[in-house]
Protein backbone atom coordinates (compact mmCIF):
# COMPACT_ATOMS: atom_id res chain seq x y z
CA UNK A 1 0.00 0.00 0.00
CA UNK A 2 0.93 3.72 -0.72
CA UNK A 3 2.72 5.38 2.04
CA UNK A 4 0.84 8.24 4.09
CA UNK A 5 0.98 11.67 2.15
CA UNK A 6 0.88 13.78 5.44
CA UNK A 7 4.11 15.24 6.42
CA UNK A 8 6.00 13.37 9.35
CA UNK A 9 10.11 14.89 8.82
CA UNK A 10 10.19 16.00 12.33
CA UNK A 11 8.42 14.70 14.95
CA UNK A 12 9.31 16.54 18.41
CA UNK A 13 8.76 15.31 21.94
CA UNK A 14 7.28 17.94 24.43
CA UNK A 15 7.51 16.92 28.35
CA UNK A 16 3.93 17.53 29.03
CA UNK A 17 4.87 19.08 32.46
CA UNK A 18 6.68 21.75 31.04
CA UNK A 19 4.89 24.92 30.67
CA UNK A 20 7.29 27.20 28.69
CA UNK A 21 8.14 24.00 26.43
CA UNK A 22 4.74 23.26 25.26
CA UNK A 23 4.00 27.51 24.78
CA UNK A 24 7.15 27.44 22.87
CA UNK A 25 6.41 24.11 20.16
CA UNK A 26 3.35 26.25 18.96
CA UNK A 27 6.09 28.26 17.00
CA UNK A 28 8.17 25.70 15.95
CA UNK A 29 8.89 23.92 12.42
CA UNK A 30 7.97 20.64 13.62
CA UNK A 31 5.79 18.50 11.35
CA UNK A 32 4.09 16.62 14.26
CA UNK A 33 4.66 16.76 18.28
CA UNK A 34 4.11 14.21 20.80
CA UNK A 35 3.00 15.54 23.72
CA UNK A 36 4.64 13.32 26.47
CA UNK A 37 2.72 11.91 29.42
CA UNK A 38 5.13 8.65 30.14
CA UNK A 39 8.92 9.07 30.18
CA UNK A 40 9.49 12.59 30.70
CA UNK A 41 7.19 13.31 33.62
CA UNK A 42 8.19 12.02 36.67
CA UNK A 43 5.77 10.34 38.69
CA UNK A 44 5.20 12.94 41.22
CA UNK A 45 3.97 15.44 38.09
CA UNK A 46 2.28 13.37 36.15
CA UNK A 47 -1.49 13.90 37.64
CA UNK A 48 -0.07 18.00 37.19
CA UNK A 49 0.76 17.32 33.65
CA UNK A 50 -2.36 15.66 32.81
CA UNK A 51 -4.27 18.54 33.92
CA UNK A 52 -1.86 20.83 32.41
CA UNK A 53 -1.75 19.00 28.71
CA UNK A 54 -5.96 19.17 28.61
CA UNK A 55 -5.78 22.62 29.20
CA UNK A 56 -2.85 23.30 26.99
CA UNK A 57 -4.65 21.42 24.03
CA UNK A 58 -7.95 22.81 24.76
CA UNK A 59 -6.61 26.42 23.86
CA UNK A 60 -5.18 25.01 20.62
CA UNK A 61 -2.73 27.13 18.56
CA UNK A 62 -0.69 23.86 17.49
CA UNK A 63 -2.55 23.44 14.26
CA UNK A 64 -1.18 22.79 11.11
CA UNK A 65 1.18 20.30 12.91
CA UNK A 66 -0.27 16.59 13.57
CA UNK A 67 -0.25 16.50 17.42
CA UNK A 68 -0.03 12.88 19.14
CA UNK A 69 -0.57 12.09 23.10
CA UNK A 70 1.85 9.90 24.59
CA UNK A 71 -0.39 8.33 27.48
CA UNK A 72 0.98 6.16 30.09
CA UNK A 73 0.59 2.46 29.69
CA UNK A 74 -3.00 1.45 30.19
CA UNK A 75 -1.46 -0.94 32.69
CA UNK A 76 0.34 1.25 34.74
CA UNK A 77 -1.94 3.36 37.76
CA UNK A 78 -1.98 6.75 35.47
CA UNK A 79 -3.01 5.41 31.97
CA UNK A 80 -6.68 5.08 32.88
CA UNK A 81 -6.78 8.51 34.17
CA UNK A 82 -4.86 9.85 31.18
CA UNK A 83 -7.19 8.60 28.86
CA UNK A 84 -10.06 9.42 30.47
CA UNK A 85 -9.15 12.64 30.77
CA UNK A 86 -8.12 13.00 27.43
CA UNK A 87 -11.39 11.70 25.74
CA UNK A 88 -13.15 14.35 27.11
CA UNK A 89 -11.04 16.71 24.67
CA UNK A 90 -11.27 14.77 21.59
CA UNK A 91 -7.57 14.68 21.10
CA UNK A 92 -5.86 14.23 17.45
CA UNK A 93 -4.05 11.47 18.19
CA UNK A 94 -3.59 8.44 21.32
CA UNK A 95 0.36 7.35 21.30
CA UNK A 96 0.53 3.99 23.47
CA UNK A 97 3.64 2.94 24.76
CA UNK A 98 5.19 -0.56 24.53
CA UNK A 99 2.46 -1.54 22.44
CA UNK A 100 2.76 -5.71 21.94
CA UNK A 101 -0.31 -6.44 20.94
CA UNK A 102 -3.58 -5.91 18.42
CA UNK A 103 -5.78 -6.68 21.86
CA UNK A 104 -4.02 -3.71 23.36
CA UNK A 105 -4.89 -1.17 20.62
CA UNK A 106 -8.66 -2.85 20.27
CA UNK A 107 -9.54 -1.97 23.93
CA UNK A 108 -8.49 1.66 23.73
CA UNK A 109 -10.19 1.58 20.30
CA UNK A 110 -13.21 0.36 22.13
CA UNK A 111 -12.99 3.30 24.78
CA UNK A 112 -13.02 5.83 21.89
CA UNK A 113 -15.45 4.74 19.73
CA UNK A 114 -17.96 5.13 23.00
CA UNK A 115 -16.79 8.40 22.76
CA UNK A 116 -18.40 10.92 20.49
CA UNK A 117 -15.79 13.42 20.90
CA UNK A 118 -13.25 10.94 19.63
CA UNK A 119 -14.98 9.63 16.54
CA UNK A 120 -11.73 10.94 14.69
CA UNK A 121 -9.38 10.30 17.47
CA UNK A 122 -6.37 8.10 15.86
CA UNK A 123 -4.28 5.30 17.39
CA UNK A 124 -0.67 5.46 17.27
CA UNK A 125 1.93 2.58 19.04
CA UNK A 126 5.20 2.50 20.50
CA UNK A 127 6.79 -0.01 18.89
CA UNK A 128 10.08 -0.96 21.66
CA UNK A 129 10.10 -4.41 22.74
CA UNK A 130 11.06 -7.45 21.73
CA UNK A 131 7.84 -9.02 21.61
CA UNK A 132 5.91 -6.38 19.31
CA UNK A 133 8.57 -6.94 16.48
CA UNK A 134 6.59 -10.50 15.97
CA UNK A 135 3.04 -8.72 16.42
CA UNK A 136 3.73 -5.42 14.03
CA UNK A 137 1.59 -6.89 11.16
CA UNK A 138 -1.26 -7.09 13.47
CA UNK A 139 -0.71 -4.34 15.67
CA UNK A 140 -0.95 -2.27 12.23
CA UNK A 141 -4.16 -4.19 11.12
CA UNK A 142 -6.06 -2.65 14.40
CA UNK A 143 -8.39 -0.50 14.51
CA UNK A 144 -7.91 3.39 14.25
CA UNK A 145 -4.07 2.24 13.96
CA UNK A 146 -2.23 5.75 11.71
CA UNK A 147 1.47 5.16 12.59
CA UNK A 148 3.81 3.30 14.00
CA UNK A 149 6.87 5.24 16.25
CA UNK A 150 10.38 3.33 16.60
CA UNK A 151 11.51 3.65 20.41
CA UNK A 152 15.15 2.37 19.73
CA UNK A 153 16.29 3.37 22.90
CA UNK A 154 14.15 0.53 24.78
CA UNK A 155 14.66 -1.46 22.08
CA UNK A 156 18.88 -1.38 22.09
CA UNK A 157 17.93 -1.86 26.30
CA UNK A 158 16.15 -5.27 26.11
CA UNK A 159 17.81 -6.39 22.75
CA UNK A 160 21.14 -5.83 24.42
CA UNK A 161 22.33 -4.14 21.39
CA UNK A 162 25.48 -1.94 21.95
CA UNK A 163 25.41 1.75 20.02
CA UNK A 164 27.08 1.68 16.07
CA UNK A 165 26.53 4.49 13.94
CA UNK A 166 25.38 2.40 10.87
CA UNK A 167 22.64 0.65 13.23
CA UNK A 168 23.01 -2.60 12.07
CA UNK A 169 22.27 -4.37 15.02
CA UNK A 170 19.16 -2.80 15.00
CA UNK A 171 18.27 -3.07 11.51
CA UNK A 172 15.90 -5.96 11.30
CA UNK A 173 14.01 -4.52 13.42
CA UNK A 174 13.80 -0.98 11.67
CA UNK A 175 12.45 -2.68 8.98
CA UNK A 176 10.53 -5.29 10.08
CA UNK A 177 8.17 -2.73 11.92
CA UNK A 178 8.56 -0.73 8.69
CA UNK A 179 7.12 -3.52 6.34
CA UNK A 180 3.91 -4.07 8.44
CA UNK A 181 3.42 -0.27 8.58
CA UNK A 182 3.80 -0.26 4.75
CA UNK A 183 1.43 -3.42 4.36
CA UNK A 184 -1.31 -1.31 6.20
CA UNK A 185 -0.44 2.02 4.80
CA UNK A 186 0.22 4.28 8.20
CA UNK A 187 2.73 6.22 8.92
CA UNK A 188 6.15 4.85 10.46
CA UNK A 189 8.76 7.37 12.00
CA UNK A 190 12.26 6.43 13.13
CA UNK A 191 13.55 7.04 16.37
CA UNK A 192 14.92 9.52 18.40
CA UNK A 193 19.05 10.16 17.75
CA UNK A 194 20.07 10.63 21.41
CA UNK A 195 23.04 13.52 20.89
CA UNK A 196 21.29 16.19 20.02
CA UNK A 197 24.23 18.60 19.94
CA UNK A 198 25.83 16.38 17.03
CA UNK A 199 24.19 17.55 13.88
CA UNK A 200 26.61 15.44 11.44
CA UNK A 201 25.85 12.43 14.19
CA UNK A 202 22.00 13.68 13.38
CA UNK A 203 22.24 13.92 9.90
CA UNK A 204 23.89 10.80 8.71
CA UNK A 205 21.35 8.73 10.99
CA UNK A 206 18.17 10.63 9.25
CA UNK A 207 19.44 10.34 5.57
CA UNK A 208 19.81 6.44 6.70
CA UNK A 209 15.91 6.16 8.14
CA UNK A 210 14.80 8.36 4.76
CA UNK A 211 16.70 5.49 3.02
CA UNK A 212 14.76 2.79 4.58
CA UNK A 213 11.75 4.61 3.76
CA UNK A 214 10.96 5.77 7.28
CA UNK A 215 8.38 8.97 7.04
CA UNK A 216 10.59 11.15 9.34
CA UNK A 217 12.37 10.97 12.26
CA UNK A 218 11.57 11.50 16.08
CA UNK A 219 13.75 14.49 17.79
CA UNK A 220 14.32 15.55 21.51
CA UNK A 221 15.32 19.20 20.55
CA UNK A 222 14.13 22.04 18.67
CA UNK A 223 17.44 22.13 17.04
CA UNK A 224 17.00 18.68 15.79
CA UNK A 225 14.11 19.98 13.61
CA UNK A 226 15.34 21.52 10.69
CA UNK A 227 18.21 18.57 9.79
CA UNK A 228 15.16 16.26 10.15
CA UNK A 229 13.05 18.28 7.77
CA UNK A 230 15.66 19.07 5.25
CA UNK A 231 16.69 15.32 5.14
CA UNK A 232 13.34 13.81 4.72
CA UNK A 233 11.80 16.29 1.76
CA UNK A 234 12.50 15.86 -1.76
CA UNK A 235 15.22 17.84 -3.23
CA UNK A 236 14.55 19.89 -6.34
CA UNK A 237 16.82 17.73 -8.12
CA UNK A 238 14.25 15.12 -7.07
CA UNK A 239 11.58 16.81 -8.14
CA UNK A 240 12.92 17.48 -11.77
CA UNK A 241 13.12 14.09 -12.26
CA UNK A 242 10.18 12.81 -10.83
CA UNK A 243 8.54 15.26 -13.34
CA UNK A 244 10.47 14.47 -16.37
CA UNK A 245 10.01 10.38 -15.77
CA UNK A 246 6.03 11.10 -15.37
CA UNK A 247 5.90 13.49 -18.68
CA UNK A 248 8.15 10.89 -20.44
CA UNK A 249 5.94 8.31 -19.71
CA UNK A 250 2.68 9.62 -20.65
CA UNK A 251 4.47 10.51 -24.06
CA UNK A 252 5.54 7.25 -24.41
CA UNK A 253 1.91 5.76 -23.75
CA UNK A 254 0.15 8.19 -26.15
CA UNK A 255 2.66 6.39 -28.66
CA UNK A 256 1.89 3.16 -27.96
CA UNK A 257 4.95 2.16 -26.08
CA UNK A 258 5.07 0.98 -22.02
CA UNK A 259 8.31 2.30 -21.49
CA UNK A 260 9.93 5.38 -21.82
CA UNK A 261 13.74 6.30 -20.84
CA UNK A 262 15.38 9.31 -18.74
CA UNK A 263 18.85 9.92 -18.39
CA UNK A 264 19.43 6.96 -19.72
CA UNK A 265 17.40 4.57 -17.69
CA UNK A 266 14.58 3.09 -18.13
CA UNK A 267 11.09 4.25 -16.97
CA UNK A 268 8.61 1.78 -16.20
CA UNK A 269 4.94 1.72 -14.41
CA UNK A 270 6.70 1.55 -11.14
CA UNK A 271 9.00 4.55 -11.53
CA UNK A 272 5.75 6.85 -12.63
CA UNK A 273 4.28 5.59 -9.12
CA UNK A 274 7.47 6.49 -7.34
CA UNK A 275 7.76 9.78 -9.25
CA UNK A 276 3.59 10.95 -8.12
CA UNK A 277 4.49 9.75 -5.00
CA UNK A 278 7.75 12.32 -4.48
CA UNK A 279 5.30 15.14 -6.11
CA UNK A 280 2.61 14.35 -3.55
CA UNK A 281 5.02 14.65 -1.01
CA UNK A 282 6.97 17.58 -2.11
CA UNK A 283 3.10 19.51 -2.48
CA UNK A 284 1.90 18.46 0.65
CA UNK A 285 5.06 19.57 2.44
CA UNK A 286 4.63 23.19 0.70
CA UNK A 287 1.04 23.10 1.41
CA UNK A 288 2.08 22.32 5.24
CA UNK A 289 4.69 25.42 5.14
CA UNK A 290 2.24 27.80 3.61
CA UNK A 291 -0.35 26.51 6.18
CA UNK A 292 2.16 27.18 9.92
CA UNK A 293 3.60 30.86 7.91
CA UNK A 294 -0.21 31.70 8.05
Amino acid sequence: MARPVRPYRSVLYIPASKERALEKARTLAADAIIFDLEDAVTVEEKPRARALLVETLTEGGYAPRAQLVRINGMETEWGEADLAALMEIGPEAILLPKVESAAQIEAVAARLDSHPDCRDTAIWAMMETPRCLFTAPEIAAAPRMAGFVMGTNDLAKDLGTRFRADRLPQQWALQTCLAAARAEGIACVDGVYNAFRDADGLRAECEQGRDLGMDGKTVIHPSQIRIANEVFSPTEEEIALAQRQIDAYEEACRQGQAVAVVDGKIVENLHVAIARATLAQAEAIETLSKQEAA
